[in-house]
């Protein structure tokens, strides 16, 4: 049987954090019905919230990290180094803004399980999930997998925050950036390692709460710049 350990960056979400946990399902069982996985740990990355995210999680029974560097990329470094103390087969990224729907993670780790990846992504593909990205998160999206397929020759439709990753390839990544290139530095440093990657589609609705960054348009512009610059520097000077 195979330890999860799950790691959720959070920033402002006291009123959705509780709900994400609570879906996320304990243990993980394959196809035949046998179990393939279990939930040993869930880690909420507090990234500087002026409300009670915090507590709120560790009412819950999470391990809470803290990480006043705002940014995703911090949360998510900061997540996967308290990982060290319990080094888990898989690792599973979900957003803590309920946007996310936990109870898919069968979905994101049976490719794992059965050896035919070691990450996952999440593709968020349903009617739903197009009702529930802004235009410019869809037009972000499809821009930059467009990109990645033009440089890198992997092809991708998203760069949804709902992924599963072996640990040992996650490590072997060196993960980076501190801000809004985590997902897409993931996957280009997957493609150019050759890392066996496979999308699943994954539901996805409306957040609780305003995104921190296509929410505003000072937020979209920081994330489409910064994205498309993290792809030409790994295409180019990498």
């Amino acid at each position: 049987m195979q330890t999860i350990s799950v790691v959720i960056p959070a920033l402002n979400e006291e009123n959705a954090i509780a709900k994400v946990i609570a879906d996320i399902p304990k243990t993980v069982c394959l196809p035949d019905g046998h179990t393939g996985g279990i939930v040993q740990e869930i880690i909420v990355v507090d990234n500087g919230s002026t409300d009670n995210t915090a507590a709120v999680a560790a009412q819950n029974g999470t391990r809470v990290v803290n990480e006043r560097r705002r940014g995703y990329g911090y949360a998510c470094l900061a997540g996967i180094t308290a990982l060290a103390e319990t080094t888990p087969d898989i690792v599973v990224f979900l957003d803590g803004d309920y946007s996310d729907y936990p109870t898919d993670m069968p979905r994101l780790l049976h490719p794992i399980f059965e050896g035919s990846a070691a990450l996952v992504i999440g593709a968020r593909k349903a009617d739903n999930a197009r009702d529930a990205l802004l235009p410019q998160a869809r037009f972000g999206n499809w821009l930059a997998c467009l990109l990645i397929h033009r440089f890198f020759g992997v092809r991708y439709t998203d760069l949804g925050p709902f992924r599963a990753i072996r640990y040992p390839q996650l490590l072997s990544l060196n993960m980076q950036d501190k801000t809004f290139g985590w997902t897409v530095e993931m996957q280009l440093k997957a493609a150019k390692q050759s890392i066996p990657v496979c999308e699943v589609p994954v539901r996805y609705r409306k957040r609780i709460g305003t995104s921190k960054i296509t929410g505003t348009l000072i937020g979209t512009l920081k994330a489409g710049y910064k994205i498309l610059t993290t792809l030409f520097y790994h295409r180019f000077w990498a």
